[in-house]
């Protein structure tokens, strides 16, 4: 913490109310920003740490025409959803309010007159897309149409997923309403600008010059815009959802919500210092120079917050800006990326249900492979791993035996130590050393580095009482083990005090088991935070093992929503050409018995089957053996067709036929058969 800030205010993006938080998000944003409000309120730093809904923009309308409801009974419903998820896992929000708060749509509202009043916008009458059966203007997202270079049918107005190209929507083919299939025409409309081409000046001394220490891909993605050169930025649009537009004439349009939402953390901290009068006036917070801003975001939001939101900020006058953004990457999971739209994900909500009372596991595995400097992968295999073999079998394990022995041995009490060894010494040293790295790289927003130190704290535990095996020696010198339990207890108090801003439940649950009133940054390396004679409850385990079935489920989950996707994504082939009814009459299709089915030796996609077809028995080769295994297709009555030319393989075979098959959507194939049985050499027609 630099010595001339007083005070942090930690904001964590705001996520729409249009649907549940995943463990993207958590990965991204929420649990780095939570890990660094509980480190700074451990050292005693006044903090507030500011999250909230962002209500408005176009996806909560879409969800609500959707589902034939309101769009603020979708955001009251989402709201509450994330708002209790957060709770329910840990995430110590000093506030969490919404944008769509009388408190917000004032400020909001004042924030943009203020900047129009003083000059700061420009106003421009620009054409933009338009639905008019619908009555509305279309953001960039919800207009389709096929990419002009890879001529995708339906590539979006800022991109084509398929190539991966940017657009814009005027260069769309044939753009249309991507909600309702309409196409669309180009209409006039006024709306206001923020001038950024005016900023890029002191913005690039300002980031460039002053903020070196930003993470790479921060520090990356802002020169990349202003080498670009920064353009004016709409501050409004055309829609029925959100604050509207203080000025006359302006009926019908709306605060941009990029331009909204960011204010939220400001209206946010005023609804906070409202309720909490000892954290003084919400303008300590936000226009003190001591104050320091601190922003936790997604990568996708990096251009708002670290250009667009401090142009904001210094056009309106007053305010501080971010002295750090730590930015992560994207979490894929399972290799493929997460998609709200596509229901691919691990939502929060439905992991507290389906696993409960482990969220510090979710934490754990999420800060283990946070994305902070590339875009990482979350799988159920490595949940598995690293909570049995790290949870559990290491720091489990180790705070395990210390209290247990402590139990067995002292009935609980804090024994007196004899005299240290060396290695009593060397361990304690270690101990103690663990804050300054803790500190150095919780500083620098390196948290699952900081997370490995602290396990390494419980790795130095379980060798240390292992190599002393008190179990032994407790027969041969009581006098050491006293030394060996006091030790492994020390170590096990500075374990609670060291994840507690990683895994709060399971520090809570040591903290009691330790019967220590609290636990302080400023104790961590102490080597006699418990003292001696101190009496300890009985205690339970720290965590437990996760289940093949726990984690088979959620693959199977996963899958099933592969599937569903791929089933609703499914486009049947175009009919090929007409053909006459004599052409049909030329095909001899038939029902035949399967007598006898083999794969072919060296040659892995075919299978040979022996037909009877009401005449003679017949060899038709077919391509279908990894949909098959040949016995289960004996006996089945197939349909074929009797009057194609021989094709003869390479390895001498002769398939005297075809048989008739049905390709899904995933690219399996389906034999046709008949309902009932019939003759072998029956006709189809």
């Amino acid at each position: 913490m630099e010595k001339n800030f007083k005070r942090t205010t930690i904001t964590s993006a705001l996520p729409y109310a249009n649907g549940p938080v995943h463990i993207g998000h958590l990965a991204g944003v929420y649990v780095p920003a939570d890990i660094y409000a509980r480190y700074l309120r451990l050292k005693g730093w006044p903090v507030i740490f500011v999250g909230g809904s962002d209500e408005h923009g176009v996806p909560v309308t879409i969800r609500a025409r959707k589902e034939g409801i309101s769009v603020q009974a979708v955001v009251d419903r989402y709201h509450k959803l994330i708002k209790d998820s957060f709770e329910q896992f840990g995430i110590s929000f000093d506030v969490y309010s919404r944008t769509t708060s009388p408190t917000h749509h004032k400020l909001a509202s004042d924030f943009f007159r203020k900047l129009y009043d003083e000059g700061k916008l420009t106003e421009r009458v620009s054409e933009q897309f338009y639905d008019e059966a619908t009555g509305h203007f279309l953001t960039d997202r919800n207009i389709r149409g096929e990419c002009p270079r890879c001529h995708h049918a339906d590539a979006y107005g800022d991109q084509c997923e398929h190539c991966g190209a940017t657009l814009s929507p005027e260069e769309l083919i044939n753009p249309y309403n991507a909600e309702t299939g309409n196409p669309l025409v180009r209409k006039a409309t006024k709306h206001w600008y923020l001038p950024l081409d005016k900023d890029q000046p002191w913005l690039e001394r300002w980031i460039l010059e002053e903020h070196k220490e930003w993470r790479p891909n921060v520090y990356g993605q802002c020169k990349s815009w202003l080498d670009g050169g920064l353009r004016p930025r709409a501050v409004t649009r055309d829609l029925d959802w959100g604050i509207p537009v203080p000025v006359e004439g302006a009926e019908g349009k709306v605060l941009y919500v990029w331009f909204d939402a960011p204010i939220g953390y400001i209206s946010n901290t005023k609804e906070l210092c409202d309720q909490r009068p000892e954290l003084g006036s919400w303008e300590t917070w936000w226009k003190d120079p001591e104050t320091r801003l601190v922003h936790f975001i997604g990568k996708d939001n990096i251009v708002f917050h670290c250009i667009v939101f401090p142009a904001m900020l210094r056009a309106h006058g007053g305010y501080i800006l971010p002295d750090n953004v730590p930015s992560n990457e994207f979490l894929n999971l399972e290799g493929n990326k997460i998609s709200t739209s596509k229901n691919y994900a691990v939502w929060l909500h439905e992991y507290l249900r389906e696993l409960p009372d482990r969220q510090d596991e979710l934490r754990y595995v999420l800060t283990a492979n946070a994305p902070e400097t590339k875009d990482n992968d979350f799988t159920w295999a490595d949940y598995q791993a690293r909570c049995n073999n790290e949870l559990v079998a290491v720091y489990g394990n180790f705070v395990n035996r210390a209290l247990q022995l402590t139990q067995k041995y002292y009935e609980g009490t804090v024994p007196e130590p004899a005299e240290l060894t060396d290695y009593d010494r060397e361990t304690l040293l270690a101990v103690s050393e663990a804050k300054g790295k803790l500190e150095q790289l919780l500083d620098g927003f390196k948290f699952r580095e900081a997370q490995k130190e602290a396990m390494n704290l419980a790795r130095i535990g379980n060798k240390y009482i292992a190599d002393s095996e008190p179990w032994k020696v407790i027969k041969t010198d009581p006098e050491r083990v006293r030394t060996v339990i006091y030790v492994s207890l020390q170590i096990t108090a500075n374990l609670a005090i060291a994840f507690q801003c990683f895994l709060p439940f399971s520090s809570e649950r040591l903290r009691q088991m330790l019967a220590l009133d609290t636990l302080s940054w400023a104790d961590l390396g102490s080597t006699s935070i418990l003292p001696v004679g101190k009496r300890l409850p009985k205690p339970s385990l720290l965590f437990s093992k996760i289940d093949d079935s726990v984690i088979e489920a959620q693959m199977k989950k996963l899958e099933d929503t592969i599937k569903a996707n791929e089933e609703a994504e499914y486009k049947a082939p175009a009919l090929k050409d007409t053909i006459s009814y004599d052409d049909f009459q030329r095909l001899d299709l038939r029902v035949g018995t399967v007598l006898a089915c083999e794969r072919v030796p060296k040659m892995k996609k075919l299978l040979k089957f022996t037909i009877a077809d009401g005449l003679k028995n017949r060899t038709i080769v077919s391509g279908i053996s990894q949909w098959y295994e040949p016995d289960a297709l004996v006996g089945k009555q197939v349909l074929f067709v009797a009057n194609l030319a021989p094709r003869e393989f390479k390895n001498g075979l002769v398939s005297e036929g075809m048989l008739l098959s049905a390709e899904n959507y995933d690219g399996s194939v389906s034999l046709t058969t008949t309902e009932r049985p019939v003759k072998p050499g029956s006709q189809v027609s």
